[in-house]
């Protein structure tokens, strides 16, 4: 198959095939699920300021989950002919028999539509909200990444710049021996870009469902504003510091709330500083996952999971009370609840996670100037900036590591740029922090002073999971070293 020949119905023809062979090699007392992922991924990537890579890869592959005699087993495999789907079957199931006994197994996901998409017709909740799967960007051929990247060098003025430009799509299908059967797509592009001035580094990354919405040479202006300020920072002692983080700075909050903080088999284990129906956040914060896409984008992932549940938007914290985590049917088994439609490959093994997390925006008005110029500052971070007295503007937080999972305590550092704040004013870049920060802690109630009026949506750095961020205010956060140590 070529990178766009997999069309609709592709996917459900071949799961059906296999479960299929499931009943005639195994017996119709076994347990299958199986999931056949169809994945078209460009990467154009460039460093000193020139493209050096751009690669292509189209792949099907399919995964195999086997449940019988009380024992579990999963296999895989991209060889999709006959006989590389009974050579699926038969492993898996050589495999499942030596296999320990499975006491958590929870059964499969019984039949279930998928639900209503935002701007699907006889949808009332999201009635005329964007949603759809852009064949543009599944479509996008290398010049157009290179434009993309092109219009970034050009804007950065000179300066040494490097990164990346990806489209990605996907098509997916899902059948169970319980009856279920379900299909969908999704697309991706994103862009992620530094700028480089005498050592001073800034950034600018952006990610869509839509490649038409990635503009290369705003990204590449904001980064080389950044840049361009950063240089020459001074150093600040440790302490405790008001500040507004950047969009940027925010996704790490999200992920790391998301991986250690709502995963249900952590709460359940009592892992988890989150508490179900107790004001942990300030009343200014609801944090909501949306694969389905929302008011901003379309889909963000596919509308079904690893284990066939139907997806849908997912509220964790409402006005600053936590209300629900996330679940896979293994961990809601154990819970006593239902699965949330957060399965994944690893998911009995390391948790359900959330790959969606949108932190809602706070409309601001009477916000005063923008301060530090329109592209130096997010426009979610400028009227926050404005309204400081005295603190930092952090655009980027990374290599963040967790001390204490039940408290969310992490450590961790800023990169591509700090500023001292004061009376509204960007009054000097600073080095680069060392931080020590409970992340629930910092957004407690009180503690949030201000959100962002928009929210960027941002790549996860190492994997497929996308975050809606706006700013944030913060009233205090723990810097506990300096470039000097």
């Amino acid at each position: 198959m070529s990178d766009f020949d997999f069309s609709p119905g592709d996917g459900l023809e071949l799961a059906a095939r296999i479960i299929e062979l499931v009943r005639e090699v195994a017996g119709r007392g076994c347990e299958a699920e199986v999931n056949v992922r169809h994945e078209a991924e460009a990467l154009t990537r460039f460093a000193n300021s020139a493209i050096h890579q751009n690669v292509a890869s189209a792949t099907t592959g399919v995964r195999l989950r086997l449940h019988t005699d009380g024992r579990t087993a999963g296999g895989s495999t991209t060889l999709t002919s006959a006989d590389g789907l009974r050579a699926l079957v038969e492993r898996t199931l050589a495999a499942a028999r030596v296999s320990p006994a499975d006491r958590s197994w929870p059964g499969l996901a019984p039949p279930a539509p998928l639900w209503l998409s935002p701007g699907h017709p006889g949808s009332d909740e999201w009635s005329g909200f964007p949603f759809g799967f852009d064949e543009a960007t599944a479509r996008a051929d290398p010049a157009e990444r290179a434009g993309r990247v092109r219009d970034f060098v050009d804007a950065a003025g000179g300066l040494e710049t490097a990164g990346y430009c990806r489209t990605l799509s996907v098509s997916a299908a899902f059948a169970n021996t319980a009856g279920q059967a379900l299909e969908g797509r999704t697309a991706e592009a994103a862009m992620d870009g530094i700028a480089r001035a005498d050592g001073a580094d800034g950034v600018a990354r952006l990610a869509s469902a839509r490649l038409a919405d990635l503009d290369g040479a705003v990204l590449g202006a904001r980064a080389a504003a950044k840049a361009r300020a950063a240089r020459n920072p001074v150093e600040l002692p440790p302490g405790e510091y008001e500040v507004v983080l950047e969009p940027d700075a925010v996704s790490d909050l999200l992920e790391n709330l998301a991986v250690f903080g709502f995963d249900g088999r952590a709460h359940h284990q009592q892992q988890s500083f989150a508490e179900l129906g107790k004001e942990q956040f300030d009343p200014s914060v609801t944090i909501v996952d949306e694969p389905l896409g929302g008011r901003e984008e379309p889909a963000a992932d596919l509308p079904f999971d690893d284990e066939g549940t139907p997806r849908r938007a997912l509220v964790l914290v409402r006005d600053g009370v936590t209300t629900a985590v996330t679940h896979d049917r293994t961990s809601a088994a154990r819970a006593g609840a239902e699965s949330t439609g957060h399965a994944s490959p690893a998911s009995r093994s390391w948790g359900p996670h959330a790959t969606h997390l949108r932190l809602e925006a706070e409309p601001l008005s009477g916000h005063g100037p923008s301060a530090g110029g329109p592209a130096l500052i997010a426009d979610s971070a400028r009227p926050l900036v404005a309204r400081m007295r005295r603190g930092l503007l952090v655009t980027d937080l990374w290599y963040t590591r967790v001390l204490d999972p039940k408290t969310l305590v992490i450590t961790g550092l800023t990169r591509n740029g700090v500023w001292l704040v004061e009376d509204g004013e960007v009054t000097a870049p600073v080095s680069n922090l060392r931080f020590t920060q409970s992340y629930p802690q910092a957004l407690a109630p009180g503690r949030v002073l201000g959100i962002g009026p928009s929210t960027v949506l941002l790549p996860e750095r190492w994997g497929r999971s996308r975050y809606g961020a706006p700013a944030l205010h913060l009233a205090t956060w723990n810097v506990t070293g300096n470039a000097s140590g």
